[in-house]
């Protein structure tokens, strides 16, 4: 099936939108109080200008680290940390709102026993980091507004979960080089996004492979994929490009993309010459 994007509407969108401007305001005030500019604030906590911007207009989730150390430098006495628990239980209940072209497959993600990845254009959203996440969204033309990016980085690290739950899933991922040498975000949250595919692909049930840009040969000119397989139900595929996504169930289909995806497994390179060059990438930052 083909469905194309609606426009999305969130149940606890103004209830956490409240909650981001009610202690934005009480930033603003504790750091107009300490005589900071919003500049400098940012540069004692490692955050930008614009970022502790859009947090005092609401327009940005607080994270917990970000209210731990600004309570702190700002000797907010407790204040901005006792909001910590207020903003994740926001976070838990805005996250799982998926927009409803992407639901069917993220329910039949949770469900998985296994999942396989092929990226041609970035690394799989089930390996990202939030940073990396937000940056995407930030980028996203046309523009999406502040409160539907926060919703889909929430939405996003919400899957996450799947990979440290027990029992995990099986997830094996082919990310093309060039993602890996493409800086998006900039040098510190690629940086991150290096550090966190290491980690990842140190987990028993994470395999990961990169396939080199220098290849001459190569299966998955077709584009990219997603083979997944329910608990119980029988393997399937599903693609997605601009705005639109496919769920693939028949058999015929879904066993061609999976004889594809073994031959782009055979032609990257292995789990450990992968990690190898992630770590030589990173190096080079």
């Amino acid at each position: 099936m083909t469905v194309t994007e609606p426009q999305e509407t969130y149940d606890e969108g103004e209830q956490a939108s409240d909650l981001n401007r009610a202690i934005g305001k009480q930033v603003k005030v504790l750091r107009e109080r300490a005589e900071f500019t919003q500049k400098e604030l940012g540069e004692r906590l490692g955050y930008s200008e614009d970022l502790i911007s859009s947090l005092e207009r609401g327009r940005r989730t607080p994270q917990p680290e970000f209210l731990a150390a600004a309570d702190e430098l700002l000797g907010a006495g407790g204040l901005l940390k006792a909001t910590i628990e207020d903003v994740e239980k926001a976070k838990a209940k805005a996250r799982v709102r998926h927009p409803a072209w992407f639901r069917d497959y993220a329910r039949l993600e949770r469900e998985a026993v296994e999942i396989n990845f092929y990226n041609n254009h970035d690394v799989p959203g089930l390996l990202q980091t939030e940073r990396r996440t937000r940056a995407l969204y930030e980028m996203r033309k046309p523009l999406l507004d502040e409160e539907t990016i926060e919703q889909r980085v929430a939405s996003r690290m919400a899957r996450q979960e799947i990979l440290t739950g027990w029992p995990p899933p099986m997830v094996t991922a082919v990310i093309e080089e060039v993602v890996l040498r493409r800086c998006l975000g900039g040098r510190e949250t690629h940086s991150e996004q290096l550090e966190q595919l290491l980690k990842l692909g140190r987990l028993r049930n994470v395999e990961l492979q990169v396939m080199p840009t220098e290849r001459l040969e190569h299966a998955g000119m077709g584009g990219p994929f997603v083979l997944l397989t329910p608990k119980g139900k029988a393997q399937m595929g599903y693609t997605e490009a601009q705005n639109s996504s496919r769920l693939i169930t028949d058999p015929e289909e879904v066993r061609i993309l999976a004889a594809r995806y073994g031959s782009i497994r055979a032609q990257a390179l292995t789990m450990r010459e992968s990690l190898t060059l992630i770590e030589d990438l990173l190096g080079e930052r």
